[in-house]
Protein backbone atom coordinates (compact mmCIF):
# COMPACT_ATOMS: atom_id res chain seq x y z
CA UNK A 1 0.00 0.00 0.00
CA UNK A 2 1.19 3.41 0.28
CA UNK A 3 0.72 6.92 -1.27
CA UNK A 4 0.51 7.16 -4.87
CA UNK A 5 3.28 9.76 -4.74
CA UNK A 6 5.75 7.28 -2.65
CA UNK A 7 6.21 9.83 -0.10
CA UNK A 8 5.02 9.14 3.58
CA UNK A 9 2.26 11.81 3.54
CA UNK A 10 1.87 13.65 7.54
CA UNK A 11 -1.23 12.68 9.42
CA UNK A 12 -3.11 14.62 12.19
CA UNK A 13 -3.94 11.94 15.10
CA UNK A 14 -6.49 14.01 16.96
CA UNK A 15 -7.88 11.93 20.46
CA UNK A 16 -11.23 13.39 21.72
CA UNK A 17 -12.01 11.34 24.17
CA UNK A 18 -15.26 10.80 25.26
CA UNK A 19 -17.41 13.38 23.26
CA UNK A 20 -20.72 13.42 22.20
CA UNK A 21 -21.48 11.87 18.86
CA UNK A 22 -23.41 15.07 17.34
CA UNK A 23 -20.35 17.28 18.24
CA UNK A 24 -18.34 14.70 16.42
CA UNK A 25 -20.43 14.75 13.27
CA UNK A 26 -21.13 18.30 13.37
CA UNK A 27 -16.72 18.22 13.35
CA UNK A 28 -16.15 15.53 10.72
CA UNK A 29 -18.50 17.60 8.32
CA UNK A 30 -16.10 20.92 8.40
CA UNK A 31 -13.02 18.91 8.30
CA UNK A 32 -14.02 17.21 5.17
CA UNK A 33 -15.26 20.81 3.40
CA UNK A 34 -11.44 21.98 5.11
CA UNK A 35 -10.13 18.84 3.48
CA UNK A 36 -11.69 19.46 0.02
CA UNK A 37 -9.81 22.99 -0.04
CA UNK A 38 -6.61 21.83 1.39
CA UNK A 39 -6.95 23.79 4.38
CA UNK A 40 -6.31 20.87 6.62
CA UNK A 41 -4.06 17.51 6.33
CA UNK A 42 -5.43 14.17 6.51
CA UNK A 43 -6.74 13.69 9.99
CA UNK A 44 -7.71 10.81 11.89
CA UNK A 45 -10.04 11.00 14.67
CA UNK A 46 -9.86 8.90 17.83
CA UNK A 47 -12.67 8.88 20.13
CA UNK A 48 -15.15 6.88 22.16
CA UNK A 49 -19.00 7.89 22.54
CA UNK A 50 -21.37 8.01 25.14
CA UNK A 51 -24.75 5.38 24.04
CA UNK A 52 -26.03 6.49 21.17
CA UNK A 53 -27.11 4.43 17.89
CA UNK A 54 -27.02 5.41 14.39
CA UNK A 55 -28.85 4.29 10.98
CA UNK A 56 -26.42 4.24 7.75
CA UNK A 57 -28.01 5.35 3.93
CA UNK A 58 -30.19 2.29 3.79
CA UNK A 59 -30.50 1.23 7.38
CA UNK A 60 -33.75 -0.19 8.99
CA UNK A 61 -36.02 1.57 11.89
CA UNK A 62 -37.13 -1.74 12.64
CA UNK A 63 -33.42 -2.90 12.97
CA UNK A 64 -33.62 -0.65 16.70
CA UNK A 65 -35.40 -3.20 18.63
CA UNK A 66 -36.05 -0.58 21.88
CA UNK A 67 -38.49 1.45 21.88
CA UNK A 68 -37.96 5.37 21.12
CA UNK A 69 -39.49 6.45 24.43
CA UNK A 70 -37.45 3.82 25.94
CA UNK A 71 -34.50 4.95 24.53
CA UNK A 72 -35.18 8.54 25.29
CA UNK A 73 -35.44 7.31 28.84
CA UNK A 74 -32.30 6.12 29.50
CA UNK A 75 -30.26 9.10 27.44
CA UNK A 76 -29.70 6.91 24.01
CA UNK A 77 -29.69 8.89 21.28
CA UNK A 78 -30.71 7.53 17.82
CA UNK A 79 -28.93 9.66 14.37
CA UNK A 80 -29.93 9.18 10.55
CA UNK A 81 -26.04 9.71 8.98
CA UNK A 82 -24.70 9.51 5.55
CA UNK A 83 -22.25 6.81 5.90
CA UNK A 84 -22.86 3.29 4.87
CA UNK A 85 -24.27 0.45 6.15
CA UNK A 86 -26.98 -0.31 8.15
CA UNK A 87 -27.66 0.26 11.99
CA UNK A 88 -25.27 0.46 14.61
CA UNK A 89 -24.52 1.07 18.29
CA UNK A 90 -21.81 3.32 19.97
CA UNK A 91 -21.25 3.36 23.56
CA UNK A 92 -18.18 4.17 26.05
CA UNK A 93 -15.65 1.26 25.93
CA UNK A 94 -15.50 1.51 21.91
CA UNK A 95 -12.74 2.30 20.12
CA UNK A 96 -13.92 4.75 17.17
CA UNK A 97 -11.92 5.86 14.35
CA UNK A 98 -12.98 8.44 11.50
CA UNK A 99 -10.34 9.44 9.12
CA UNK A 100 -10.72 12.43 7.16
CA UNK A 101 -8.21 11.35 3.97
CA UNK A 102 -8.08 12.62 0.36
CA UNK A 103 -7.94 9.20 -1.49
CA UNK A 104 -6.75 11.36 -5.01
CA UNK A 105 -2.89 10.79 -2.52
CA UNK A 106 -3.13 6.93 -2.22
CA UNK A 107 -5.59 5.18 -4.47
CA UNK A 108 -9.22 6.30 -5.88
CA UNK A 109 -10.44 2.68 -5.04
CA UNK A 110 -13.46 2.41 -2.32
CA UNK A 111 -12.93 -1.22 -1.79
CA UNK A 112 -8.90 -1.27 -1.38
CA UNK A 113 -9.87 1.93 1.10
CA UNK A 114 -12.34 -0.66 3.31
CA UNK A 115 -10.16 -3.52 3.34
CA UNK A 116 -6.80 -1.21 4.51
CA UNK A 117 -9.06 -0.08 7.61
CA UNK A 118 -9.86 -3.65 8.17
CA UNK A 119 -6.58 -4.84 7.57
CA UNK A 120 -5.11 -2.35 10.33
CA UNK A 121 -7.83 -3.40 12.87
CA UNK A 122 -7.02 -7.27 12.29
CA UNK A 123 -2.95 -6.08 12.75
CA UNK A 124 -4.08 -4.45 16.29
CA UNK A 125 -6.14 -7.45 17.53
CA UNK A 126 -3.04 -9.70 16.38
CA UNK A 127 -0.77 -7.49 18.57
CA UNK A 128 -3.07 -8.77 21.93
CA UNK A 129 -3.01 -12.89 20.67
CA UNK A 130 -7.07 -12.22 19.24
CA UNK A 131 -6.73 -13.64 15.81
CA UNK A 132 -9.73 -12.01 13.62
CA UNK A 133 -10.12 -11.94 10.13
CA UNK A 134 -12.82 -10.86 7.19
CA UNK A 135 -16.26 -12.36 6.63
CA UNK A 136 -16.64 -12.71 2.33
CA UNK A 137 -19.23 -10.39 1.52
CA UNK A 138 -19.60 -8.29 5.01
CA UNK A 139 -17.75 -5.50 5.74
CA UNK A 140 -16.12 -5.37 8.77
CA UNK A 141 -13.79 -7.16 11.43
CA UNK A 142 -14.94 -11.00 12.45
CA UNK A 143 -13.41 -13.74 15.04
CA UNK A 144 -15.58 -16.23 13.08
CA UNK A 145 -18.95 -16.61 10.93
CA UNK A 146 -20.90 -15.97 13.41
CA UNK A 147 -18.83 -13.20 15.65
CA UNK A 148 -18.31 -9.58 14.85
CA UNK A 149 -15.56 -7.76 16.78
CA UNK A 150 -15.19 -4.34 15.00
CA UNK A 151 -17.85 -2.53 12.40
CA UNK A 152 -16.95 -0.45 9.35
CA UNK A 153 -19.13 2.19 7.26
CA UNK A 154 -17.64 5.06 5.40
CA UNK A 155 -18.94 7.83 3.01
CA UNK A 156 -16.89 9.29 0.79
CA UNK A 157 -17.42 12.82 -1.12
CA UNK A 158 -15.16 13.95 -3.72
CA UNK A 159 -12.80 11.45 -2.39
CA UNK A 160 -12.20 12.69 0.59
CA UNK A 161 -13.34 9.76 3.46
CA UNK A 162 -14.81 10.26 6.87
CA UNK A 163 -17.53 8.44 9.25
CA UNK A 164 -15.44 5.37 9.86
CA UNK A 165 -14.49 2.12 12.40
CA UNK A 166 -15.35 1.07 15.81
CA UNK A 167 -13.83 -1.49 17.45
CA UNK A 168 -15.22 -3.22 20.56
CA UNK A 169 -12.24 -2.92 23.12
CA UNK A 170 -14.65 -2.76 26.91
CA UNK A 171 -17.52 -1.99 25.41
CA UNK A 172 -20.94 -3.54 26.88
CA UNK A 173 -21.89 -5.75 24.15
CA UNK A 174 -25.18 -6.47 26.19
CA UNK A 175 -26.15 -2.83 24.61
CA UNK A 176 -25.93 -4.61 20.98
CA UNK A 177 -28.88 -6.41 21.91
CA UNK A 178 -30.78 -2.69 21.42
CA UNK A 179 -30.41 -3.61 17.69
CA UNK A 180 -30.27 -5.73 15.19
CA UNK A 181 -26.18 -4.99 14.25
CA UNK A 182 -25.94 -3.76 10.78
CA UNK A 183 -28.90 -5.02 9.81
CA UNK A 184 -27.63 -9.07 9.99
CA UNK A 185 -29.76 -11.58 12.70
CA UNK A 186 -27.90 -14.09 14.50
CA UNK A 187 -25.03 -12.82 14.76
CA UNK A 188 -22.74 -12.42 17.56
CA UNK A 189 -20.91 -9.25 18.68
CA UNK A 190 -17.86 -9.49 21.15
CA UNK A 191 -15.34 -7.47 22.79
CA UNK A 192 -11.46 -7.64 23.03
CA UNK A 193 -11.89 -8.41 27.08
CA UNK A 194 -14.51 -10.82 26.13
CA UNK A 195 -12.58 -12.25 23.56
CA UNK A 196 -9.61 -12.42 26.42
CA UNK A 197 -11.11 -12.73 29.33
CA UNK A 198 -9.60 -10.02 31.12
CA UNK A 199 -9.60 -6.46 31.13
CA UNK A 200 -7.49 -4.52 28.38
CA UNK A 201 -6.19 -0.89 28.22
CA UNK A 202 -8.18 1.20 25.59
CA UNK A 203 -5.32 3.67 25.42
CA UNK A 204 -3.09 1.05 24.82
CA UNK A 205 -4.85 -0.15 21.84
CA UNK A 206 -5.42 3.17 20.17
CA UNK A 207 -1.49 2.80 20.32
CA UNK A 208 -1.46 0.08 18.11
CA UNK A 209 -4.15 0.60 16.09
CA UNK A 210 -2.27 4.38 15.10
CA UNK A 211 0.97 2.76 14.46
CA UNK A 212 -0.98 -0.38 12.16
CA UNK A 213 -3.01 3.41 10.41
CA UNK A 214 0.62 4.81 9.85
CA UNK A 215 2.00 1.05 8.34
CA UNK A 216 -0.93 -0.18 6.02
CA UNK A 217 -1.63 3.73 4.72
CA UNK A 218 2.42 4.80 4.66
CA UNK A 219 1.69 8.10 6.39
CA UNK A 220 3.81 9.81 9.22
CA UNK A 221 1.13 10.22 12.43
CA UNK A 222 1.67 13.54 14.36
CA UNK A 223 -0.69 14.08 17.30
CA UNK A 224 -2.83 17.26 17.02
CA UNK A 225 -5.50 19.20 19.32
CA UNK A 226 -8.59 20.08 18.58
CA UNK A 227 -6.85 23.99 19.69
CA UNK A 228 -4.95 23.65 16.68
CA UNK A 229 -7.50 22.61 13.89
CA UNK A 230 -10.16 24.90 15.18
CA UNK A 231 -8.39 27.93 13.82
CA UNK A 232 -7.78 26.60 10.14
CA UNK A 233 -11.78 25.42 10.25
CA UNK A 234 -12.46 28.95 10.50
CA UNK A 235 -10.73 30.32 7.87
CA UNK A 236 -12.69 31.14 5.13
CA UNK A 237 -16.26 30.58 6.57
Amino acid sequence: MGSATGTRIPLNVLDLGLHPYDSALELQHRMVAARQQNKVGDTLILLEHPPVITLGRRGREDNILATSEWLADHGIQVHRVERGGDVTYHGPGQLVGYPIMDLREYRTDVGWYMHSLEEILIRALADYGVTAGRLSGNIGVWLDERTKIAALGARIENWITYHGFALNVAADTAHFELIVPCGLANKAITSVEEALGRAVDIAKVRDRVVHHFAAVFDVEAKKTSLDHLLPLLEEGR
